[in-house]
This record gives C-alpha cells, structure tokens and sequence, in this order.
C-alpha cells in the first residue's frame, strides 16, 4: 500500500485510523518480542492496518499456531491479506472476535497484539473493546498495545493508559522503554490477564 493510500484513509476514517504514519519496523520487531510468541498455540491481532505487525507475527510464531487478524476498514484488511496471504484476515470490529475464535475451535486465545488507536475512541467503545480483549484471553494471557510518547497527557490518552487498562488488568501490567525508531515514538504496553 502506498503512504499516500495510507493518508487517504486516516482522513476518511479518522474515528478508527489513529497512526500519524504505519508503524515502524523497530516498533514491529519490539512489541512482537515482547509477546510470547514462541509459547503462543492462539494469536489474535487487532487492527493490522497495512499489515506491518501481522508480518513480524508470523515469522516469529509457531508455525501450528492459530493466527487471526481483525481489521475494521475494508482498505487495512485487503492490504494485510494481500501482505500476508497465509494469515486468516477478517473485515470486522476487534468487539467480535470471539465469535471468530469460536467458529475457529478456541475458546480464548494466548496473546493479542493490538494496532487499535485506543485513545482516539471514545469512551463507550474503549470499554466495549477492553471487554472484548478481557474476554477473549485465557488466564494468564497477554494483551500488548502501544501508544504514542505523548499519550498519556492527552485527556482520552490519560484516562486510557493510567486509568482503564491498570483497572481492567488489576494493575498486572508495564511499559517499555520509549521507541525512538518510530513516529512518532511510543511505549509499548504489556497487560496480562
């Protein structure tokens, strides 16, 4: 997908695009090694985008691992299927995912790397997605997300990061080092059920 293609869709959705650029190979690489793969018989991926994680996802995972990528704009999802063809890519919201897991065999999955730009949305659909994400882990399941270096001092950013996920994840989580190598840089954040 071309970066122009990439800023076309920020523009038209901008409620569910909330990169200021795709993510970064650094990024990628770092949140990926921060996730469990290795260990991982269920992956998930919330919002692929154009797909930057979702490759780094599967070279690192085990090859018999169940791999599924929720993707919500029908651009995002066609430019991740076409990235990574052997990756089973559904058009839908994140909210659903347990009904793919279930149609698939599982009834939880290990870890979900997530994409999703959690403090652009508002505050209905952060809860509603946060449940989704609770429910659809197993005990001891990871959840991995990032947000921009200046995120929590944005108001939805700050309520976000400092408030909901420590809550929702019974302060069972951390943050990495900030992640120059993107833009613009971010914490990744590593929250177990």
């Amino acid at each position: 997908m071309s970066f122009w293609t990439f800023v076309g869709e920020i523009f038209r959705a901008n409620k569910t695009t909330g990169a200021l650029a795709p993510s970064s190979p650094a990024l990628a690489d770092c949140i990926t090694d921060l996730a469990p793969l290795k260990d991982a018989k269920v992956i998930v991926e919330f919002g692929p985008g154009t797909g930057v994680f979702t490759e780094y996802i599967q070279k690192k995972k085990q090859p018999d691992a169940y791999f599924l990528a929720m993707e919500i704009n029908p651009v995002f999802a066609k430019a991740t299927k076409e990235r990574c063809p052997d990756v089973h890519v559904i058009q839908d919201s994140a909210e659903n995912t347990l009904k793919y897991l279930k149609e698939a065999g599982y009834d939880s999955c290990d870890v979900i790397i997530s994409g999703l730009p959690w403090t652009r949305f508002e505050d209905e659909l952060q809860d509603k997605l946060l449940n989704a994400t609770y429910e659809c882990l197993r005990d001891k399941g990871k959840f991995l997300t990032f947000a921009y270096f200046f995120s929590p001092w944005v108001p939805s950013g700050k309520k976000f990061l400092k408030h909901k996920l420590p809550q929702k994840f019974n302060n069972k989580y951390s943050r990495s080092p900030i992640i120059f190598k993107n833009f613009p840089p971010c914490h990744v954040y590593i929250c177990e059920k």
